[in-house]
């Protein structure tokens, strides 16, 4: 630990720079830690971060005045007393911690391991998550990622959250340039895998389709290199590919996999038979569509792989109940609305779109919001989009926002949601289905707000 003697208004005080194994010893007394203020907790250690238009460090006072136990600060005019400690990069520091946390887990009294499984993907990485959860929660004590805290700030903060009794802990990783998959991995450590997809998703960062799988793909090649486990959606013949050198490979789809499901329908809520690798006839979600077989598949396959008993499985996938906007099928009146609007990219906007038109009801509304993030691609995938719309019979679309309102097409358009909502508040529907979508920067919920 070095120290240093700083003279402020007159005082003498300490401060300290110190390594991550003596900052962990304090943690190991505080093992809270926070980023916000607003929701700081007596105890907590702050972890003063900066972004574009916030500069964490200065709030570390207000942090302390507030009852947190220590303040980490890189700025040293911010330092007020002895429970202010100086890193030189506050977020490395918060990942260093993150790391040295996690290598606990790798080496346990009896030389137990406690697995860690990264899911990432372009769709369905954050409801494979909560699946998988549910399911290893029916037999282990199992810690995973809260919400969408799935980049380079929340992943650290949900490895600082598993306590000493984890038996398992699931991490979703979220993505949207190279090498940041990468970068997550070298503290996470993860010891097993899934990519749900590789889709349209973040063009604009991963720069095309080839870049999306090449930044998803380096979860498969830290597995690879570390002799860790791979579940892989065999149905999709470039994930085989990427898999190829993984030392352990357990296969799920519908057909030719260890684990082996099959649609039995997705009308009002997806139904799921298991046909091999497990024996469960069928599973009744609370989910809608039919691209959330693979996520079922998946949590069915780990929940087996972990040796968990076939009721048990089946129960925790129809006890989940997705929230946030996500696969939700929400009743209002006389009207089904699918709510699927926390986020969106061509490749889900898609099966959102050729699901609903399946749906079985008279009279179908499309809402969406534009799409975001697809950088030059842009304008070509909304127009995408708009003739697969005109491919079905809808009683009314209307396009919102964005890239949307650039191209000409039959559709109702408009500039942003408050528009929409006033729109859908006119329309008065009775007895209509209606699918809401949208890129998480549309905010399209707040349409029926």
């Amino acid at each position: 630990m070095k120290s240093h003697l700083l003279v402020r208004g007159g005082f003498f005080f300490y401060f300290c720079c110190m390594t991550i194994e003596q900052l962990y010893e304090l943690y190991i007394q505080y093992p809270s830690v926070q980023t916000d203020t607003r929701k700081l907790k007596r105890g907590d250690i702050f972890f003063a971060l900066k972004g574009p238009s916030f500069n964490g460090n200065t709030f570390a006072r207000q942090a302390l005045e507030s009852g947190a136990a220590y303040a980490i600060v890189d700025e040293k005019e911010y330092i007020s007393g002895p429970q202010t400690i100086w890193v030189e990069d506050v977020l490395t520091t918060l990942q260093q911690l993150a790391r040295h946390h996690r290598l606990q887990f790798s080496s346990l009294p009896g030389g137990r391991k406690v697995p860690f499984i990264a899911i990432t993907g372009s769709n369905g990485k954050t409801t494979t998550k909560e699946l998988v959860h549910a399911v290893l929660s029916t037999t282990f004590k199992a810690y995973t990622t809260q919400g969408n805290l799935n980049n380079h700030i929340g992943i650290p903060l949900t490895i600082l959250s598993i306590r000493s009794d984890a038996e398992v802990a699931v991490i979703e990783m979220g993505a949207n340039h190279q090498k940041e998959i990468e970068g997550y991995c070298t503290y996470a450590l993860p010891t097993h895998g899934v990519i749900t997809n590789c889709g349209k998703a973040h063009l604009e960062g991963f720069g095309g389709v080839e870049g999306v799988r090449k930044g998803k793909g380096e979860l498969y090649d830290y597995l690879r290199i570390h002799e860790g486990t791979a579940f892989v959606m065999w149905d999709y013949d470039y994930l085989r590919t990427m898999s190829k050198g993984i030392r352990e490979v357990i296969t799920y789809g519908t057909k030719e996999a260890d684990y082996v499901g099959n649609l039995l329908q997705s009308e009002p809520f997806l139904q799921v038979s298991i046909e091999k690798g497990a024996s469960i006839k069928k599973i009744r979600t609370q989910m809608v569509g039919e691209y959330n077989l693979p996520n079922v598949l998946v949590a069915v396959a780990i929940g087996k792989y972990f040796e968990i008993a076939d009721d048990k499985i089946e129960k925790a996938i129809e006890e989940y109940a997705p929230t946030n906007s996500r696969s939700q099928l929400v009743t209002s009146g006389t009207n089904q609305i699918v709510m699927d609007a926390y986020n969106a990219n061509p490749s889900s906007m898609r099966a959102a779109i050729e699901n609903f038109a399946k749906m079985h009801s008279p009279d179908k509304v499309v809402m969406l919001g534009a799409m975001a993030e697809l950088g030059s691609d842009s304008l070509e995938e909304h127009q995408a989009i708009i003739e697969l719309l005109a491919k079905f019979s809808w009683k009314e679309v209307v396009l919102v926002g964005g890239d949307f309102q650039k191209i000409d097409h039959p559709f109702t358009g408009l500039n942003n949601v408050a528009e929409a909502a006033e729109w859908f508040r006119h329309k008065q529907f009775q007895h209509t289905a209606i699918l809401i979508k949208g890129s998480r920067s549309m905010q399209m919920e707040k349409v029926l707000a």
